[in-house]
């Protein structure tokens, strides 16, 4: 493949060339949604039935944080010697090749080993997508399209464990259907790899840099991490701790998904027009109150799925709107490694999270919604501080 630069609009129009290349790249890393969000809860459900202790489950699923840490640091200088399009179409044979692997192997350290290729490319893939979709969407419209990126990537989220609950985790069924998923997602990058930016020169900053040049996106996306990773792995462990079925518990991560279907794209079009600092602020005040809202809800299934929609829709914003505003800030080659950055801070999320729920559901069937609730209240004091100090983000 050659690859040729592309520079986005000023302006608040999209070219039809520039709105084929985004969308190419935003159904291409939605397909990969798909595959993940049968595949995490999947992982954690066969591991439920062979008799592995929540615990592991949930290192197991932690794996991802690191890896996702470690494969952060590499991708932009990755991207400027392999090429953006190579290396995302790697990334994403790396997941499909891995990913029937589990199925095959009943050892518990394969499958730490096998975390480490599936998620390395995983991260791979969203960082570059992401990119992709960011570098060309116009500044003035910038927010609209991350909602509508988001929007698209959650419908992949609820297809997964829509599907998982259709089919089962008992057979090799899922693993085909996920293998299938993720080796369709390679089509569009190479269809669409003229327009995909590349990265020329190094970033002016070290990872850490931009991770401290905007605080509020950074440690909102590390809180963001901590909920969706636990969502999609430890959710239907919960619900299995509540009495569930597993057919309703598989059903849980689709609720939260649901939500940002729905209200991603008006939090994208807020973050047009208003303070991003103060919106990220109003999602961290309702992922405090919904996830306390979890433990008298968990009475029902209804009224968990309905908290659960209403919640995880708001609390994606935290996501969108923060990287909407960390794109306001950089551009050019300083992009992809301050999105590097960004998935970084994600990735230390998923890291802790799941582990955390995990440890905290073995203590009692409420560790879900009380770790989640501990990390969401300490970033509004973080977001609080800042606004009270002014401070620029």
């Amino acid at each position: 493949m050659s690859e040729t630069a592309t520079t986005p609009d000023d302006g608040g129009t999209l070219s039809s060339g520039r709105l084929t290349s985004i969308a190419a790249a935003i159904l291409s890393i939605s397909v990969v949604g798909i595959g993940l969000g049968l595949g995490l809860p999947l992982l954690s459900l066969v591991l439920e039935a062979r008799g592995v202790s929540n615990t592991i489950i949930g290192l197991n699923a932690a794996v991802a944080g690191i890896v996702s840490i470690l494969a952060s640091t590499v991708i932009a200088p990755l991207a400027r010697r392999v090429g953006a399009a190579r290396l995302l179409v790697g990334a994403i044979l790396a997941v499909a090749v891995s990913f029937p692997m589990f199925y095959l192997s009943h050892s518990i350290a394969v499958w730490f080993a096998l975390r480490v290729v599936f998620h390395g490319g995983i991260v791979v893939a969203f960082v570059l997508s992401e990119f992709w979709i960011i570098a060309l969407a116009p500044p003035a419209r910038r927010g609209l399209v991350m909602g509508i990126y988001a929007s698209v990537l959650s419908v992949g989220f609820v297809v997964g464990p829509t599907l998982l609950g259709i089919v089962g985790s008992e057979t090799a069924l899922p693993f085909v259907i996920g293998t299938v998923f993720f080796l369709a997602a390679t089509a569009l990058p190479i269809l669409a790899y003229r327009s995909v930016p590349v990265v020329e020169k190094a970033p002016k900053l070290p990872l850490t840099g931009f991770v401290l040049a905007v605080p509020l996106a950074t440690f909102g996306v590390l809180v963001f991490g901590a909920i969706e990773s636990g969502s999609l792995a430890m959710l239907p462990l919960f619900g299995l701790r509540l009495g569930y079925d597993e057919t309703t518990a598989a059903f849980l991560p689709a609720a939260v998904n649901v939500g940002a279907i729905l209200l991603l794209i008006p939090l994208g079009i807020l973050a047009d027009h208003y303070d991003r600092r103060r919106l990220l602020l109003v999602c961290g005040i309702v992922g405090l109150v919904g996830a306390l809202a979890i433990i008298p809800a968990s009475a029902s299934p209804l009224a968990l799925s309905i908290v659960l929609l209403f919640w995880g829709g708001i609390v994606a914003g935290l996501y969108t709107i923060g990287l909407t505003h960390l794109a306001s800030r950089f551009q050019g080659d300083d992009l992809v490694a301050a999105n590097a950055a960004f998935v970084l801070m994600y990735s230390l999320g998923m890291l802790v999270g799941p582990a955390l729920i995990g440890a905290a559901l073995d203590v009692t069937a409420y560790g879900f919604p009380i770790i989640l609730s501990v990390m969401t209240g300490i970033y509004v004091l973080l977001v609080m501080v800042r606004l009270a100090r002014r401070g620029i983000d």
